[in-house]
């Protein structure tokens, strides 16, 4: 028998072998092994794997070795697996065919203006490696275990929900809601006060149609700015609140005139991260109060927090005065389009009459499934082990930067599913053309800067790293370290 070392295995028929000749365990061995097929590109995507019997068979190593280390992979997300399909080599980003140097400023530059003589724009190179803020793993979403409550809900479903849908929202879904948001989340609610919608730019849509908002908002100076867009396509000037490490100035709001509603990242500012402290939580909710106006709370990712204690919601200070909006989108994913809005009394009746007489909007299936999906236990399970899937990834990326650039501070890690970096005055744009160069795709800090700020302008990067898929994680960190402006030579 050869080296036990040192073994190959033919693939499918295919010309492939398997090369066991890494030192150590067999299930180590076996890994390395795949995934240097898979790198080499000698197993291509969506292969199919033989069972893990007959290769435990070509190789003579145990079954148990070969069912380990696949497992193993499809964790790392080199395979995935599927009832009925096999094992497979999962998806793998695609390079984009090598294209000619133009004339003109280097690649990497600004997507738009830089004409190159007469040729006109070039495309931006497509990028590799995703670090963008606001997209959850989704080699990660829960396929088991909400098929298991597709199944249930769809067994358990009235005959009346295949009919036209309530424009609130299915009601099993409504209070499954009502309980999860009061359990984890302090807000105060009941069912009759939450309307079903399919995510944060619908609710604001909505929102608009009532006229609730104009004509001017008051909106954190640094923000995401389709949220400006957003509220500009409907009639509706923000105006920018300051902010700083404890969050927006909202003792301000006051000041501000024609603002009747502000739109806050309480739990999570986003992009900065921090959270908005006690003293201002109670000015903005004062506001409200004495002006009539509203608050709209954002919580866009108040479930995931590693190094601080939970967040509570500003809705449980004032549930007449506050808007809560929450979805799904970074928790499970955002293909699913649900969300929820936890409204005012007095504004229920005028929301749905915008909203129409049906449900047009969010499937009535994935409502029913998210509330047995809730009401299992399945999501606050699959909440858990995401935040430690993250918060694992949070302390890599800071221990990546540590060691390669020990001079770009990281804020914002407390909680989320970003980081910002801060970087040396004048160097956002040099760092954000090296990571196009490095075919990384990520933020800047100035893109969220409302062009009406008065606050001084910071140079840093909005790092999202949620989104890549685990096999490609480290990669993903090397590229960023390499897009990085050095740090000062000392004299």
């Amino acid at each position: 028998m050869a080296d036990s070392r040192v073994n190959s295995a033919r693939i499918l028929g295919s010309d492939l072998h398997l090369e066991l000749t890494r030192a150590g365990s067999r299930r180590t061995a076996l890994m390395a092994a795949l995934r240097e097929a898979i790198r080499d590109g000698r197993l291509a995507p969506d292969t199919r794997l033989p069972p893990y019997r007959s290769l435990a068979a070509d190789l003579g190593i145990a079954r148990n070795t070969v069912a380990d280390a696949y497992a193993e992979l499809i964790t790392e997300g080199w395979l995935t697996a599927r009832q009925g399909s096999g094992t497979r080599v999962a998806p793998r980003p695609a390079s984009p065919p090598p294209r000619r140097r133009a004339p003109g400023p280097e690649r990497g530059g600004p997507p738009t203006g830089a004409t190159g003589g007469r040729r006109g724009p070039r495309p931006a190179p497509h990028p590799v490696h995703n670090l963008l803020p606001g997209q959850p793993d989704a080699a990660s979403f829960p396929r088991t275990a909400w098929l298991a409550s597709a199944r249930r809900a769809l067994t358990a479903a009235p005959h009346e929900a295949f009919g036209p849908g309530d424009p609130r929202g299915r009601l099993e879904l409504r209070r499954a809601l009502a309980d999860y948001l009061a359990r984890v989340r302090g807000v105060r609610t009941d069912p009759g006060r939450i309307v079903v919608c399919a995510g944060f730019a619908h609710a604001v849509r909505l929102l608009s149609d009532t006229r609730l908002l104009r004509p001017r908002m008051a909106v954190e100076s640094y923000g995401p700015a389709f949220h400006r867009s957003l509220l500009r396509s409907a009639g509706i000037r923000t105006v920018p609140l300051p902010l700083d490490a404890d969050g927006a100035l909202t003792e301000g709001l006051a000041d501000l005139d024609g603002v009747r509603a502000a739109l806050l990242t309480p739990a999570h500012q986003l992009p900065t991260g921090g959270p908005l402290r006690p003293g201002r939580r109670a000015a903005a909710v004062a506001w409200a109060r004495e002006s009539g106006g509203l608050v709209l709370e954002d919580d866009y990712d108040g479930e995931f927090r590693y190094d601080r204690r939970p967040v509570g919601a500003v809705q449980g200070l004032d549930p007449d005065r506050v808007l809560y909006l929450g979805s799904v989108s970074e928790s499970l994913s955002p293909a699913l389009r649900l969300g929820w809005m936890v409204l005012p009394d007095h504004l229920v009746d005028g929301l749905l009459a915008a909203k129409g007489e049906h449900e047009g909007w969010t499937g009535v299936l994935d409502q029913l499934t998210l509330a047995d999906f809730i009401e299992s236990g399945g999501y606050d399970r699959h909440v858990r082990r995401m935040r430690q899937h993250y918060g694992r990834r949070r302390d890599r990326l800071v221990a990546a930067l540590a060691e390669h650039a020990p001079h770009v501070r990281v804020a914002g890690i407390a909680a989320g599913l970003h980081a910002v970096l801060e970087l040396p005055p004048g160097t956002e744009r040099s760092a954000l053309r090296a990571a196009a160069r490095q075919r990384l795709a990520l933020d800047g800090l100035g893109g969220y800067r409302h062009p009406d700020a008065t606050t001084p302008h910071r140079d840093g990067l909005v790092v999202g790293y949620a989104a890549p898929p685990e096999h490609s994680f480290t990669e993903a960190l090397d590229a960023l370290c390499r897009a990085l402006p050095p740090g000062r030579t000392a004299t």
